[in-house]
């Protein structure tokens, strides 16, 4: 970004304050030479620790269409999160009516589509559950049927408005955990997008691990704290299925099954922060689970309770350790272990640590794009830049002869510069940048075209070489400051608007334009002020 902004004082102070040519000169070469510094780590690998340390190793980064890499298309199951929260809004009704004076004693269940089902135990507490609903639970629609013993039964379900604005928030929200987890990956210059209503495309380039990366992205991370039922058999339940109030669950070693009770103590949206810590050499690694005030009051009540009894420690319905409580534990501050290894511990911290998702996600799609077509990838646009600069080049010095020569240097500076701000940059090359790269040598020869024609008509005016060049440049300004503006303008809302290959395009078109500019405005022109300088400019071969 220095790079991008030294440049665009550079061009401001000497095309605005008539810096002299060889003034013009001393800046174009020590642009040369620092972007030949900054280009050196984008090409060669093995460098000392001391040009790291002075210069930086920052260098242009390859897209997933040239190294390699992973691509998934997710689909989110939003109406999974409406029932989710629709249950939640059961709980805070049971709470609300046990709460009330004299207590409400109500049923609570969830049909097939997730509609709360509210059974009163006492009819004559209509009243008052109706009067609850209308004051506390505005966003809920209730429906009233009958029930098998002739009670009546309330059904009871989001607003559409409102549903939508869950299905919005749980959307964006899963956007926020995957490109958290992601991040922690160390995977650069990714791509996390929503295609679509409920959709998120990912691509991962450079990404070694697919199968990992998938299994990180898609976990739910629902983290649970119940207590290991011990009053009933455990036998018993597997033999004839858990007693009511009471669930089956496996180790996540699915060798070891646990009966525990339903309730749920303690949830994951309490985690504030959680971190691999070493173990001792039989468990192996434990994750250290941080939580916040409420949860930490929450964890002190529990173990104060149930000193004596095992916590079961569950993550996605799996029971991930079985602790003994021996003492009441303050303070927030909770460990999960259960014989992880080390890696299998830091993806379980980072899931933890992102937070859960809000709406299960399954892949829809999913490609992997091998090194092998990348480098072909690679090689394709390398030959595709190679015919068209040489094109170009050979047609400027044909045409144009000796100031087509010119414009040919400073179209080959122009590409150095842009070369060397997207790696300044640390920006990503993908083949629609190459693309832009190949527009923005269009965009240069443009301008040296305008500047050279304006030259020849000024010289069939009869005008002196010297007056020539001044007004072709001058002249030509206008129509070159236009197109690249309107250019830039057209680049910057790709970049803000676009996704992935688009902003590749974007990214190269936009930093061309800037480094045209500087190369044929400020460079070519700084030969032929230097002529003048030192002698007397007799003819120009244009």
């Amino acid at each position: 970004m220095l790079m991008l902004l030294a440049l665009v004082v550079a061009f401001l102070y000497l095309h605005f304050s008539g810096g002299s040519g060889l003034t013009r000169l001393y800046v174009a070469g020590l642009l040369l030479v620092a972007s030949a510094l900054i280009l050196i780590p984008s090409f060669v690998t093995d460098l000392p620790d001391w040009y790291s340390t002075w210069l930086g190793a920052a260098k242009i980064q390859l897209g997933l269409d040239l190294q390699g890499g992973t691509h998934l298309l997710l689909g989110a199951d939003l109406d999974s999160a409406v029932v989710t929260q629709l249950r939640r809004r059961g709980d805070d009704l049971k709470s609300q009516l046990k709460a009330d004076k004299p207590p409400i004693d109500v049923d609570i269940t969830q049909d097939k589509s997730g509609a709360l089902v509210v059974k009163l135990k006492n009819p004559s507490d209509r009243s008052a559950f109706l009067d609850l609903l209308s004051s506390a639970f505005t966003d809920l629609t209730v429906n009233t049927s009958p029930t098998d013993n002739g009670g009546p039964a309330y059904t009871l379900a989001y607003k559409p408005r409102e549903a939508t604005e869950i299905q919005k928030n749980a959307m964006d929200q899963v956007l926020e955990t995957i490109r958290n987890r992601i991040d922690q990956l160390g995977v650069r210059e990714t791509t996390v997008a929503q295609e679509g209503s409920n959709e998120i495309l990912i691509q991962l380039p450079g990404i070694q691990d697919p199968e990992r990366a998938k299994e990180l992205i898609g976990r739910t991370a629902v983290l649970q704290f119940k207590l290991i039922d011990d009053s009933h058999d455990l036998q018993d339940a597997i033999k004839n299925g858990p007693p009511p109030g009471d669930d089956l669950l496996y180790s996540s070693d699915r060798h070891t099954q646990y009966l525990v009770e339903s309730p749920v103590l303690l949830s994951g949206d309490t985690v504030t922060d959680a971190r691999v810590r070493p173990g001792g050499r039989l468990e192996g690694p434990y994750v250290a689970v941080e939580l916040d005030p409420r949860g930490a009051d929450i964890f002190d009540t529990v173990t104060a309770e149930n000193v004596g009894k095992k916590l079961a420690i569950i993550l996605d319905n799996t029971v991930y350790s079985d602790p003994v409580i021996k003492e009441r534990i303050p303070g927030g501050h909770v460990q999960i272990s259960g014989r992880f290894s080390m890696e299998e511990a830091h993806d379980l911290a980072i899931v933890l640590r992102s937070g859960a998702l809000s709406a299960p996600v399954s892949i829809e799609e999913e490609r992997t794009v091998g090194p092998t077509l990348g480098r072909e990838s690679i090689r394709q646009g390398e030959i595709s830049f190679v015919i068209g600069a040489g094109a170009v080049l050979i047609f400027m010095a044909v045409y144009y002869s000796g100031a087509g020569l010119l414009a040919d240097f400073g179209l080959t500076l122009n590409i150095i510069l842009l070369l060397c701000v997207m790696a300044a940059m640390g920006a990503t090359l993908t083949l629609p940048g190459i693309a832009g790269i190949v527009l923005t040598l269009g965009m240069s020869v443009d301008a040296n075209v305008l500047v050279n024609e304006r030259m020849r008509e000024e010289l069939r005016n009869n005008k002196s070489p010297r007056e020539a060049v001044k007004l072709g440049y001058q002249r030509a300004w206008s129509a070159i400051r236009d197109s690249n503006i309107s250019t830039f303008v057209a680049g910057l809302i790709l970049f803000q608007f676009g996704t992935g290959p688009v902003k590749g395009f974007a990214v190269t078109l936009c930093v061309g334009v800037l480094t045209g500019l500087f190369s044929c405005i400020v460079v070519t022109r700084a030969w032929y002020d230097y002529r003048i300088m030192v002698r007397r400019l007799d003819r120009i071969s244009v």
